[in-house]
């Protein structure tokens, strides 16, 4: 699997105006399913769970969960079992009418539902324990897949090529991809980090990873928060898919590049910056997020 993705620039008559130059690395193109940081994150843990010698890996996630997609196609392809503890005990009868789930399962992951309420116990050792003696010895992944084997890979985003860029801009779920990526920047370039989650509280979990400083959240850009999404978001993510043919996800890479355009057009960046954004995959969301729009009557995400 080819590793090293294309920088694409972006032509809009705003960036022209400006005078800011925008590329996106298209790390959504290492593959369908496990593509972006998805694939950076779970490299190192592949080879680690292989070397301690464990056949099984057991992780977490929503119902959307791109996560839960590649760790099940990801652990198929190399040979191991695979767990997925799935928020929502609701779901039980019902996850075959999800596209997330489907596909996990179809790569082979048992899926074991679990209340809200048991889905905050996940990082707690008994609980861990408890998922331990009734699956057997298991690889644990985190959610999101964030730790330092996670970090790690994503230190590989960016290369010798990407030197060149003053900002680097990517969205953030847990952090872990936008540590890797302030671990392998250089210290004349700005990182910036757009949440998709509310508030400001992942800058804790980022310095757990980190000892540079040239990094910040842009926190304004979430849309309501995870998974949620706008009338305005929509036709944003379409309209750019029209005017460039990059797909973007509804839950990360949409709303990332929905700041970074703003930012330009209130002259956030000074003239002659030039800004590499992160494309960080996610894509087969897109369908599960769709069903939820047509059920409200909502419109819908191109595909």
């Amino acid at each position: 699997m080819e590793e090293n993705t294309v920088n694409q620039e972006i032509i809009l008559p705003l960036l022209n105006e400006k005078q800011v130059s925008l590329f996106i690395k298209r790390e959504d193109l290492l593959h369908p399913l496990l593509s972006g940081n998805k694939f950076r994150k779970l490299k190192y843990n592949l080879f680690q769970a292989k070397k301690l010698g464990f056949d099984t890996l057991l992780t977490f996630g929503g119902a959307y969960s791109n996560h839960i997609v590649a760790t099940a196609y990801a652990g198929n392809l190399n040979g191991f079992k695979t767990i997925g503890i799935i928020r929502g005990d609701e779901l039980s009868d019902k996850w075959k009418a999800n596209p997330t789930l489907l596909l996990a399962s179809e790569h082979g992951m048992r899926l074991k539902f679990i209340s809200r309420d048991d889905y905050g116990d996940k990082e707690n050792p008994s609980y861990l324990k408890k998922l331990q003696c009734e699956f057997g010895a298991c690889y644990f992944l985190p959610e999101g897949g964030t730790n330092a084997l996670a970090v790690k890979g994503c230190e590989e985003i960016l290369t010798p090529a990407d030197t060149d860029f003053d900002v680097i801009c990517c969205a953030v779920g847990t952090g872990g991809t936008l540590a890797g990526i302030i671990n392998s920047s250089l210290e004349n370039q700005r990182v910036l980090g757009f949440p998709a989650l509310k508030g400001d509280f992942l800058s804790e979990d980022i310095r757990n990873f980190v000892t540079k400083e040239h990094w910040e959240l842009i926190t304004k850009y979430h849309f309501g928060g995870y998974a949620k999404v706008t009338a305005e978001l929509i036709d944003f993510v379409n309209d750019f898919k029209r005017k460039t043919q990059i797909p973007l996800d509804p839950v990360y890479t949409g709303k990332m590049v929905f700041g970074i355009l703003d930012l330009v057009q209130q002259d956030y960046f000074l003239p002659k910056t030039k800004i590499l954004a992160i494309h960080t995959g996610g894509l087969q969301g897109i369908a599960g997020m769709n069903i939820l729009l047509k059920k409200k009557n909502l419109p819908t995400f191109s595909v």
